[in-house]
């Protein structure tokens, strides 16, 4: 049976946060941008017109805005949080790809921005070529 899939991306959202590698930066914060890319089955979300069934991004970022306040001292650990808590709230999610992306980091020179980009397939989706 084929499955028919629909993409989500929420791109650009903002947070003030703590998250670093050093005391400092865990003191005074840092703003953070991240973006989302989330494939998911449609199922009958749109055939039902029915949000309730769908991967809400309304919910999507609530879910990022909370694990964003949790201090981590990478950003790949920001990253894990974000999907592991998101898989746990939408278990349809097929796919899910995150992009943390810490702006202006203190590395010692003019560094517009740094990123880290985590992957996650689901196997039991039933994603058809």
């Amino acid at each position: 049976m084929s499955a028919n899939l629909y993409t989500i991306e929420l791109e650009g959202l903002e947070f003030r946060a703590f998250h670093g590698c050093y005391e400092l930066e865990r003191q005074t914060g840092s703003h953070f941008e991240v973006s989302l890319r989330i494939t998911t089955e449609l199922g009958t979300v749109a055939e039902e017109d029915d949000v309730t069934k769908a991967v809400n991004y309304l919910t999507v970022y609530e879910v990022v805005r909370e694990q964003m306040r949790r201090t981590q001292h990478t950003i790949e650990r920001v990253a894990q949080n974000i999907i592991d808590a998101l898989r746990s709230r939408f278990p349809q999610i097929c796919d899910l790809e995150c992009r943390v992306t810490k702006l202006a980091p203190p590395l010692g020179g003019k560094v517009a921005k740094v990123s880290v980009t985590l992957r996650m397939q689901n196997s039991e989706c039933r994603i058809q070529n």
